[in-house]
């Protein structure tokens, strides 16, 4: 490796020992709740990264983002070793003061609306006290390993060798300075508003408004004495006539372990994760102080408060046949595959026929297909809603978005170069159980005017051995009477 390290100057015993008398006399020299990081750099950790960002300039080494990073990580692979001459950089989103992370740390790629976020193994605890939460951090790749510290977790991790088991393993606390570089800026992270937790905000800081814990939950400690290592508690959000929920997931070395959940509604911020064996995401606080519920709870609608401008149930097409009739557009962007009609076996949902997508073993270098409403007068009427339910199978590369156009002019050849802004849907998540259907809550088309349409734009992942089907069922646009 061609970074220039010094060699740490010998300190003189006595030295140690006056700093120590010092620090007795004083009235406590660091108080966990007072500790600060400083904002500068010591000479030494200066000039390392001096040197690394010095090759970086030169073009000896290139910054690359956290997406490029993982694109050579594939899941179902052990570790990869890193061999080419790159770093990356990104901003730390979580933090061990509390004690609810254990040798570990997240870094995202951006301190206000992330994208990308990736996990580094290190054995150090309390870490905050060097990296804390939204300090810039590069770190330079060149003979690490990118990969899952659990054999199928699906969280992207650093780390400096791999073990036995294809799996990443620590860095030590030797390596840790020759590897991981955090620089003078500390930002403020903004969170991530977000309506459910998704794999690809894994690492990243979030959060999730109109939240509150179940009444049969309020009162319960964060986590349970009963368990030995960490608690999963249920949070709830009221997402129109339905809650969604997911899990928040504490450790029993928490420092907050035995705070009790509030009996309020508000907002909790987290960083999404996953649990031990990957088989879930789970939201995992930095500090209580995270949860904001001393507000209302809130209000679950009546659905006879509400009509349908427009619906589709599905049931009136032929079976196995693309999606034609109703207004609706579907379009193929790219690929072989569009929107078909077919009857679910699903336990939640069996024997309804739905709309479906799946580029899963196509051989399509690329799929992009669009299913699209016929237009929505979205003046003559109140505020509209969109509503629908979701649910996936097979493997989980491939994304769903929910979009609005008012410019887009109804025709095929535009669908491409029109204006479609992305709205905030519960659409399902990988991780759910491939029979469960997910509810979308209502999603407002308020801040929207004129003639829109709303769509659903399937995107493959380049590598159709990896994507997943997704499934739509039970579509309506909805205004309050």
């Amino acid at each position: 490796m061609n970074i220039n390290f010094k060699l740490m100057k010998t300190i003189n015993f006595k030295t140690i020992a006056l700093s120590l008398i010092t620090c007795l006399a004083m009235v406590g020299c660091i108080e966990d709740d007072e500790f600060e990081v400083p904002s500068s750099l010591g000479t030494e950790e200066n000039q390392n990264l001096n040197n690394l960002l010095s090759r970086i300039d030169s073009g000896e080494v290139q910054l690359i983002t956290i997406e490029q990073l993982k694109a050579q990580f594939e899941s179902d692979e052990e570790a990869t070793e890193i061999t080419s001459e790159i770093a990356v950089k990104g901003y730390v989103s979580s933090s061990d003061a509390s004690g609810n992370f254990y040798k570990e740390f997240f870094i995202q790629n951006a301190s206000e609306n992330p994208t990308d976020a990736v996990k580094i193994a290190l054995n150090q605890v309390d870490s905050y006290n060097q990296f804390n939460i939204g300090r810039e951090v590069y770190i330079y790749l060149k003979d690490i390993f990118i990969g899952e510290v659990r054999s199928g977790d699906g969280v992207f991790t650093l780390g400096s060798s791999m073990n036995g088991d294809g799996e990443v393993e620590e860095f030590t606390a030797n390596e840790v300075p020759l590897y991981i570089f955090r620089s003078a800026t500390t930002n403020n992270l903004v969170p991530k508003e977000v309506p459910s937790l998704s794999a690809s905000d894994i690492g990243i800081y979030v959060t999730i408004e109109s939240t509150e814990f179940p009444t049969n939950d309020v009162g319960l400690p964060f986590v349970s004495p009963t368990d030995d290592y960490d608690t999963q508690r249920t949070v709830q959000r009221c997402t129109g006539f339905d809650y969604s929920t997911f899990k928040l997931e504490t450790s029993s070395f928490a420092s907050f372990k035995n705070e009790v959940l509030p009996a309020g509604g508000g907002s909790i911020s987290g960083i999404v994760s996953k649990t031990y064996n990957g088989s879930e995401l789970v939201l995992a606080l930095n500090t209580s102080d995270d949860v904001q519920m001393d507000g209302s709870r809130c209000e679950l609608l009546d659905i006879n408060d509400f009509s349908p401008i427009f619906e589709d149930d599905f049931e009136s097409y032929p079976n196995f046949s693309s999606l034609s009739g109703n207004g609706w557009t579907n379009y193929t962007e790219a690929g072989s595959r569009d929107w078909f009609i077919k009857v679910t076996n699903d336990s939640q949902n069996s024997g309804s026929k739905m709309v479906s997508l799946g580029s899963y073993n196509t051989g399509d270098a690329s799929t992009i297909a669009w299913l699209i409403t016929p237009v929505i007068d979205l003046d003559a009427q109140g505020v509209e809603f969109v509503k629908f339910i979701s649910s996936n199978s097979f493997s989980d590369g491939s994304e769903l978005e929910l979009l609005i156009s008012t410019d887009w002019d109804g025709t095929e050849a535009t669908i491409e170069s029109s204006s479609w802004s992305s709205l905030n849907a519960n659409i399902v998540s990988d991780s759910e159980y491939y029979q469960n259907w997910v509810d979308s809550g209502l999603v407002d088309l308020s801040s929207f005017s004129g003639n829109g349409y709303v769509a659903f734009k399937y995107i493959g992942s380049g590598q159709a051995s990896t994507d997943g089907t997704y499934e739509i069922d039970d579509f309506k646009i909805l205004v309050q009477d």
